[in-house]
């Protein structure tokens, strides 16, 4: 109490210093220097990547901030980080994990994680959360649910930005990879939320698809798309555990005999259906030989390098995207005239399809007159 009584005198002369009478510090010098001393500078792009490519992940997890940055300067820092990173990429394993909340993605990823730390792997857990861009709020909290993998010095765990479109967030996804794998990380995880369009995003930059789905009461196949099952590579059953063993059982048979619908992969790979539980550590080993499996062969058809080019060009074309749309709603020459045209649109006075001629011809115009 005497101390805050203190605080409370101080507080009403702070605007008035006697003569001869050192004021005290609000701030605890040694915290303060401590704060200085911590305080982020940027580096330049040749000194991010000789940090990154020598493991340091102090610099690794500065790097993917500023790709994360939303700032035109950090972008283009980001993007000759990328560059230099790049030809360093490609060697990891990318394993897509997927399923709706609940199905246990953390608990088991953290059993699978553990059991390749043990083999020696250095793994990166990277998260897309698209329904950030709804609530503002915190994402995934990874690290406060895989507390174990999280202190593991073999492992790096990157939740997705906080907030964003999909698309920009699975593309900062993407980058990130490249560095992670740039770092030297063997295997690359790719966690995403609920079941939708970031499964597509998510398909679209790894290797290998894994399905996470629980045993119900017999309805699970009409709790998940088609177009989910068709990209997965393999099903887990999870919380294979207890009373929901032979639940589990049951679904497996269900999904076999479902798949067996689906054409042929492109990749010649026939999906594989299994049921696991991180609580008893039973199924993992079984995984990690379909996996091994899935690469022997994907690897031996030619498939997975004609995948990763297949992919690399889609990111091309999303990229491009993405900056013409950025281009156009940032362009201050253009917000009054948009909100002036969206009011006719709902109006009725514009149909949308002149509403939209009109904003793309006059950034046309624009464009043209700039150069």
């Amino acid at each position: 109490m005497d101390d805050q009584n203190a605080c409370h005198s101080e507080s009403k002369s702070a605007l008035s210093v006697n003569s001869g009478i050192e004021q005290p510090v609000s701030v605890d010098p040694k915290a303060a220097q401590r704060f200085i001393g911590k305080r982020k500078t940027i580096l330049s792009p040749s000194e991010y990547i000789d940090g990154i490519l020598t493991g340091n992940r102090t610099i690794l997890s500065r790097a993917i901030t500023l790709i994360e940055s939303h700032r035109h300067e950090h972008a283009e820092i980001g993007q000759e980080i990328i560059s230099g990173c790049l030809p360093h990429s490609g060697k990891a394993i990318r394993i897509g994990i997927t399923g709706v909340p609940g199905v246990g993605k953390s608990s088991f990823i953290e059993v699978l994680g553990g059991r390749l730390t043990q083999e020696g792997k250095k793994l990166a857990v990277l998260a897309i959360d698209p329904s950030s861009e709804r609530s503002k709020g915190s994402i995934l909290g990874d690290k406060t649910r895989m507390e174990t993998l999280s202190s593991d010095p073999h492992a790096f765990i990157r939740p997705s930005p906080a907030a964003g479109s999909l698309g920009g967030v699975a593309r900062k996804t993407r980058e990130t990879m490249i560095l992670c794998e740039a770092a030297g990380f063997d295997v690359i995880f790719i966690e995403t939320v609920g079941v939708g369009q970031s499964e597509t995003a998510v398909h679209s930059m790894v290797d290998f698809f894994l399905l996470l789905m629980l045993a119900g009461a017999g309805d699970e196949l009409q709790g998940i798309k088609r177009g989910i099952m068709e990209m997965a590579d393999t099903i887990a059953i999870t919380k294979a555990d207890g009373d929901n063993v032979r639940a589990s059982e049951l679904a497996c048979m269900e999904y076999r005999s479902a798949l067996r619908l689906f054409p042929p992969a492109e990749s010649g790979w026939s999906p594989q259906v299994i049921s696991v539980s991180a609580r008893e550590n039973r199924g993992v080993e079984t995984l990690l030989e379909i996996v091994t499996d899935f690469f022997n062969q994907s690897r031996a058809n030619g498939f997975l390098e004609k995948q990763r080019k297949e992919q690399s060009r889609h990111w091309m074309y999303t990229t491009i995207q993405e900056q013409l749309l950025d281009g156009f709603y940032r362009d201050p020459q253009l917000t009054h005239l948009i909100r002036e045209i969206e009011k006719k649109v709902m109006e009725g006075q514009m149909s949308s399809f002149q509403g939209a001629t009109r904003l793309i011809g006059e950034y046309r115009k624009k464009q043209e007159h700039g150069h």
